[in-house]
């Protein structure tokens, strides 16, 4: 762009209904996968449970360096809640 005066112009109209999901709208909060799990499923799920079936489909969103000496036992999560969380996130476009 310049500072000179121009007597012509370009008109472009886009239109965002026909436009792909970036990857900031397709992000859903831990609290409403937790939502849509308890509505469709009426099961509850911890973060963790969310975190675990995310890591396990490639979502990493950041390092977590607090991890402790590595000791604590890390339940295992339940077919049943991990097929509703994998459902979840294929709602949010997430996998």
């Amino acid at each position: 762009m310049s500072k000179l005066k121009s007597t012509q112009h370009i008109k472009v109209e886009i239109d965002l209904d026909e436009m792909d999901l970036t990857k900031a709208e397709s992000k859903a909060t831990y609290a409403e996968i937790k939502q849509y799990v308890l509505e469709k499923y009426s099961l509850k799920v911890s973060q963790l449970y969310i975190t675990k079936v995310k890591r396990k489909h490639g979502i990493i969103e950041r390092i977590n360096y607090n991890t402790g000496e590595g000791k604590a036992r890390v339940p295992k999560v339940p077919l049943e809640k991990e097929k509703a969380i994998e459902d979840a996130l294929k709602y949010f476009q997430m996998i």
